[in-house]
C-alpha cells in the first residue's frame, strides 16, 4: 500500500508540473459542462461532482466515442492529496466514486486504456 501510495504521488509530482501551461487546443468546456484535454487520439471531458468521476471520450471530430470496452483511472489532487479513482463503463461514460468530496475542478491526470489496450493520458490543471 505504501510502495502505491508512493508511485501514485510520485507520478502527479511529474505530470502535473509537465502541464503547466495550457498547450492543447480543446482544452475548454465540454458536452455535459466539464473540461476538455488531449489524450492522444481522443478528446476527453472531466466532470466532478461530489464523490463522482464521470469521463466522455470524444474523437477528433468531438463525436462521442462508446465507452465499451474502455477502462481508466482518475487520479486527482483533493486537499494536496492524491485520490485515485477506478473508472469503468457506464451508459455513454467511464465512471466511478472517490473515497472523498472532489469539488468542481481538481488537478489531476486521467488515463484510458482503449479496447485495442492503447492508452492515453490527459492532464486537468
Amino acid at each position: 500500500m505504501m510502495i502505491q501510495r508512493a508511485f501514485t504521488i510520485g507520478a502527479l509530482a511529474l505530470a502535473l508540473p509537465l502541464g503547466a501551461h495550457r498547450a492543447c487546443a480543446h482544452e475548454g468546456t465540454g458536452h455535459h459542462g466539464g473540461r476538455i484535454a488531449d489524450a492522444g487520439p481522443y478528446h476527453i471531458e472531466l466532470v466532478t461532482k461530489d464523490r463522482t468521476v464521470a469521463v466522455s471520450i470524444y474523437d477528433a471530430k468531438e463525436k462521442a466515442v462508446s465507452p465499451a470496452g474502455f477502462k481508466g483511472t482518475a487520479i486527482l489532487v483533493v486537499g494536496g492529496k492524491p485520490a485515485r479513482v477506478v473508472l469503468t463503463p457506464a451508459e455513454a461514460q467511464l465512471t466511478g466514486e472517490a473515497e472523498m468530496p472532489l469539488g468542481a475542478n481538481p488537478k489531476g491526470v486521467v488515463q484510458i486504456t482503449g479496447p485495442d489496450g492503447v492508452t492515453a493520458s490527459a492532464k486537468f490543471h
